[in-house]
């Protein structure tokens, strides 16, 4: 069962799920009730039967990035930095808990992906993008710094465009943000692309496909020696599952395999 919140509008159909940003008159915000609920959900999906989630905004807006409200609540009531640290680090845990989960993630983006919704963006296993979606790291243009992000967009985009967004917090479009790597897709039909896609992830075996993702997450803090044994024990024991087994078998049967019917 996964968890609901008034925070998230939650969509599934069959074995795919889309998770909704519902909060378009403020553009989405990753409100600290989000995030909550964000965290929480990501929990449950690492135990789910899903095989696939859509992250997507209400209103044809993706997120905004954080809460500037809250941001202003805490000046006003005297935070102190542990207060800060801690605001910070829980918002690492959801950026970390998405770039977890075993299934195949999707951001469906449109309007606006600024600050912490960029950074959101950064972590899917796919971005299609809404011809004439904007893109921006907006946040040293208010005094502050994608700092958790940081890791993210470094890994997507490359550390020389990620510090040109970083420094600048220039405003990016679709087809600038296909050119640095960030966006898989541009569309004028998102609902389309997201059935296409979700077509072709539905044919992968979905433990195979957690594995490999969670190999992934592992790899550039390995050492090589890490990463040779990592990949053999995986690899050992995929080739001695029945999901293989089943695979290779509809592979010389000339048949798709059970994942691959539903």
């Amino acid at each position: 069962m996964l968890p609901t919140s008034q925070h998230l509008e939650l969509e599934q159909d069959g074995a795919w799920l889309t998770v909704w940003f519902n909060e378009p008159e403020k553009r989405n915000p990753l409100t600290n009730d989000r995030v909550e609920a964000l965290i929480a959900l990501c929990g449950a999906l690492q135990t789910a039967t899903i095989r696939g989630v859509t992250f997507r905004g209400r209103g044809g807006i993706f997120c905004a990035g954080g809460d500037l409200k809250s941001f202003k609540t805490v000046f006003q009531g005297g935070a102190s930095k542990d207060d800060v640290v801690a605001l910070s680090l829980r918002a690492a845990d959801l950026f970390d808990a998405v770039a977890a989960l075993p299934q195949f993630t999707v951001m469906a983006v449109e309007g606006a992906v600024m600050a912490g919704g960029f950074g959101l963006a950064c972590i899917g296993d796919m971005v299609i993008a809404a011809e004439g979606t904007k893109f921006s790291l907006s946040e040293t243009r208010i005094g502050l710094t994608p700092a958790q992000i940081a890791p993210f967009v470094v890994a997507r985009l490359g550390m020389p465009a990620a510090r040109r967004m970083m420094l600048t917090g220039a405003m990016m479009g679709t087809e600038a943000a296909q050119d640095v790597g960030l966006v898989d897709q541009v569309t004028d039909d998102m609902d389309a692309a997201l059935v296409a896609q979700q077509k072709k992830v539905m044919a992968a075996a979905p433990h195979a496909l957690a594995a490999i993702k969670q190999q992934l997450l592992a790899v550039p803090f390995q050492t090589r020696e890490e990463q040779r044994q990592m990949a053999a024990n995986t690899f050992a024991d995929r080739m001695l599952s029945d999901e293989a087994r089943e695979g290779i078998s509809a592979f010389f049967d000339k048949r798709k395999p059970i994942w691959a019917e539903e």
